[in-house]
């Protein structure tokens, strides 16, 4: 008997840890709720993997096995569950936080002060940390060099789920709720989880919108994406099915169809670029990457933070990106950008204030992703957005929402208003603001100002202007 203990990986097919406890002889799924874990969820991601685990349980079930639910510390847990069912030996896939390797670090010392073996193996990534590396063997700081080796090297083929006789006849307890779990419902429409929701995404998008994903991606309104994400995060769908998937899809493909399916995979990269930045350095979920010589001085505005996560800047773009989060727990990622821009160049707001509202919001939410997402856009990160190059939300806007279909989806105040007036709401006068849209907030800074600001700001961390006087 052996036990797979799943966490990042809500599927039996394409399960590396899965198919790895299967050689041992029967197999107990198991699942711990980790309190430490719980601590740093928001209400989207719970209910998702909620759903999640149904639906594996559901597929357990089905063939005369199941999901066995555990709620406490993993040290304790997973000793005690080994004892229960004389398991021999626990699998798992192998996380890359530094809360996630110090759990685990723990989990493996308590499971040999038992005898009990086992086996942590690379599941999330194509390429774990450590193995794609500059040719002096360090991690890579920027993107375009890992990404060229990634793309080069050979992947592995996806694992067969497990047989219905590799499956230990075993009841588990009921899944808790929510509410039991200590968090409210959330206010967004969460989507719905499980592998077969996934497949059929993956599906849908390789059919279509993969060949057409390079040159539409930026744009919110046309949704050319593969919303994997969340699935990707909670492991609903392996991987490796997912780039087999779009090499398929690459097989069909030349010239800028090629293009746009190679373009999706380099996004699958960097995720795994930002994953090896957060193993190989990890402080940085609360620290800049990038050293300063002066601490940046960011800004202290309760008020302007609140009105960003409100969606009430009066930067249309902007305010339909945090509406979106709130509303879907989900934000196309061009927006992404533009939103975390604002924060911190617009509103010179640390990052950490919008990394951690990402974190409760986000139904995709991962560390590795995020942090590096809001590093960059910070321009304290690796491979960053450079400190002096700004975006301009109204810019951004008009460019990638020209229609301001997206906007007016999520800024109803702004329904039947002249796109060219939406794209300039923050230059229009007092008189045509409130002529076009009464009900929608005035800009609550100038943009042009901010920008200046931002910059003796960096410079100032810089230490480029210690002598003026």
């Amino acid at each position: 008997m052996r036990i797979h203990w799943h966490r990042r990986d809500l599927r039996a097919a394409d399960n590396a840890g899965l198919a790895a406890a299967t050689d041992g002889g029967p197999v107990v799924p198991v699942f711990v709720f980790d309190n430490e874990v719980l601590a740093h969820a928001g209400p989207p991601r719970v209910a998702f993997m909620l759903d999640a685990l149904a639906s594996l349980r559901e597929w357990y079930r089905e063939r005369g096995s199941d999901l066995v639910v555990a709620h406490g510390d993993p040290i304790e847990e997973l000793p005690r569950l080994a004892r229960e069912y004389d398991a021999k030996a626990v699998t798992w896939g192998e996380e890359y936080s530094g809360l996630a390797s110090e759990r685990d670090a723990a989990v493996r010392q308590a499971l040999d002060d038992v005898g009990v073996a086992r086996e942590v193996v690379t599941d999330a990534v194509l390429h774990r940390p450590g193995e794609i590396t500059t040719n002096a063997g360090d991690p890579y700081s920027v993107f375009t060099y890992f990404g060229r080796k990634w793309q080069d090297r050979e992947k592995e083929s996806p694992y067969d789920a497990p047989a219905e006789t590799d499956l230990a006849d075993i009841r588990g307890d009921p899944l808790p709720s929510i509410s039991e779990l200590g968090f409210a419902e959330p206010e967004a429409d969460v989507p719905p989880a499980g592998t077969q929701v996934a497949r059929d995404l993956l599906e849908q998008f390789c059919a279509d919108e993969i060949y057409q994903y390079e040159q539409r991606r930026d744009y919110p309104d046309d949704d050319c994406t593969s919303r994997l994400s969340a699935h990707l995060k909670f492991g609903t769908i392996g991987i490796r099915e997912v780039y087999e998937r779009t090499a398929a899809a690459a097989e069909d493909a030349s010239g800028d169809r090629l293009d746009a399916v190679e373009e999706f995979q380099s996004q699958l990269a960097w995720r795994e670029f930002y994953t090896q930045v957060l193993f190989a350095n990890r402080n940085v979920v609360t620290q800049n990457y990038k050293s300063y010589e002066n601490p940046i001085q960011w800004r202290t505005d309760p008020e302007k933070l609140q009105a960003w996560k409100d969606g009430e800047t009066g930067y249309p773009i902007v305010d339909a990106g945090m509406r979106q989060l709130r509303e879907e727990a989900f934000m196309h990622n061009r927006v992404r950008m533009i939103v975390a821009s604002f924060l911190t160049k617009d509103l010179l707001i640390d990052w950490r204030e919008g990394y951690d509202w990402f974190r409760e919001k986000l139904v995709d939410h991962d560390t590795a992703n995020d942090n590096g997402g809001w590093q960059w856009a910070a321009s304290t990160g690796t491979d960053a957005q450079p400190y002096f190059r700004i975006f301009n939300p109204m810019t951004q806007g008009e460019r990638y929402d020209p229609d301001a279909a997206y906007i007016t989806e999520f800024v109803p105040e702004l329904h039947g208003v002249d796109p060219d007036l939406i794209h300039e709401w923050p230059d229009l006068s007092l008189t045509q603001r409130r002529n076009a849209a009464p009900e929608y907030p005035d800009p609550i800074v100038d943009h042009s100002e901010r920008r200046e600001q931002a910059i003796e700001m960096f410079e100032a961390a810089r230490g480029e202007n210690d002598s003026a006087g």
